[in-house]
């Protein structure tokens, strides 16, 4: 059925502050509910056994199963059968910090092109590492200054050794090693008019080793880099040793994980800091891509795919059993900017000033919006939308 074609077999969620979870499997994973028995297996792994497998979650150590606890949910359909689980959590799991949360002054960073892993930067240490206003603060001027807008066509930028940390950026100062790492190239606003375009040209910052997109030049002093693009390593016991920080290019698969991870840790750490829940992913010209609302923070995933042993780090496989971890996630709800039957709302999320801008490269916006959709499809159908909105898990 088209329903199942691209979902897991199997697929849990704990909520580690409701300390409860719910376990779903696929109807042509088991016949009969009857049949299921879902224990803990030494304390901290959770065993879901069904007639002709054994489906083994390991939990955070903190996390454990109330032994029976277990309920049938009664709202199982002709897809496939769900249950519900008390949890015991001794202590919630913390969120990693994004590269923008584990920036220190006084401390030597690398940074490196995060497709190819070659060196950008090299040896920058901070006196200082400032947080830029929240990206909406432009528009909040008028309203709390009673005279002109004395910000009016002025950029914060910084001095030789400051970071200026944005939402989803870093500005930092040019230095003579960037003619070596870096290509400029110029581009100007798409479907603007000739006068727009010239004066909205932007120069593009590229890896001269890979040509990867990594951010822009903001004056002729000044670089922005997004955290989707590049890898900040420190320097360890004083030295920098530039072969460790070198990277072979990473598949596809390695980026998208990046990419969810990183992102997925600043959407955490925005709405803690700021309690900021509705995000509009947009490109550097603040076209709107994605609506992006975080619904849950504190959710511990596992999932099982049909071909399980298909060479997944995170999974192992054999006649018996299968085994993963149970990973961190973020759930959100999300919309898709093209999508015309939805316009109504992508215009009220435009109009109000709540909603947090996020501005992302094109191609990275391009590439979170399949991460999503590909999220969406492996979930069991009863889970996949709320109301008009999609549904999905981005794991940290």
């Amino acid at each position: 059925m088209e329903e199942t074609a691209q979902q897991d077999l199997v697929f849990l969620e704990l909520r580690q502050k409701l300390q409860s979870g719910l376990v779903f499997i696929r109807s042509d994973a088991v016949r009969d509910d009857a049949d299921v028995k879902i224990e803990s297996k030494q304390g901290s792994v959770l065993s879901v056994q069904t007639p002709d497998r054994t489906y083994r979650v390991k939990l955070a150590p903190a996390v454990s199963l109330l032994e029976t606890s277990c309920q049938r949910s009664p709202g199982n359909t002709q897809h496939g059968s769900h249950f519900r689980l008390r949890l015991k959590v001794e202590q919630p799991t913390e969120a990693p910090c994004s590269v923008i949360g584990q920036l220190r002054v006084d401390v030597t960073y690398s940074f490196l092109c995060q497709s190819c892993g070659a060196m950008v930067l090299q040896d920058r240490t901070f006196g200082r590492v400032l947080p830029l206003p929240n990206g909406n603060w432009n528009a909040l001027v008028d309203d709390w200054c009673c005279h002109p807008d004395p910000f009016a066509n002025k950029k914060l930028l910084p001095r030789d050794g400051d970071c200026l940390v944005g939402d989803t950026f870093l500005l930092l100062a040019r230095d003579s090693s960037c003619e070596q790492t870096l290509v400029r190239e110029e581009s100007s606003r798409q479907n603007a008019s000739a006068e727009q375009k010239r004066s909205s040209k932007r120069v593009m910052v590229s890896c001269r080793s890979c040509s990867a997109a990594l951010g822009e030049e903001v004056t002729a002093e000044v670089l922005k880099f997004y955290i989707t693009e590049i890898l900040v390593k420190p320097r360890e016991d004083g030295e920098c040793d530039i072969a460790q920080l070198s990277l072979v290019s990473e598949p596809s698969s390695e980026r998208q994980r990046f990419l969810e991870r990183t992102l997925a840790a600043r959407l955490v750490e925005l709405s803690s800091a700021q309690s900021i829940f509705r995000f509009s992913i947009q490109t550097p010209d603040d076209k709107a891509v994605i609506l992006l609302w975080l619904l849950n923070t504190d959710a511990l995933v596992a999932s099982f795919p049909d071909a399980a042993a298909r060479g997944d780090s995170f999974i192992s496989a054999d006649e018996v059993h299968q085994s993963c971890w149970a990973a961190q996630a973020v759930k959100v709800l999300y919309i898709l900017c093209s999508d015309s039957k939805l316009q109504d709302v992508v215009d009220v999320w435009e109009k109000d000033i709540s909603v947090h801008p996020l501005p992302l490269p094109q191609s990275s916006c391009e590439e979170l919006q399949k991460l999503l959709m590909s999220s969406t499809s492996r979930l069991p159908a009863f889970l996949r939308c709320m109301n008009s909105y999609q549904v999905a898990y981005m794991q940290m």
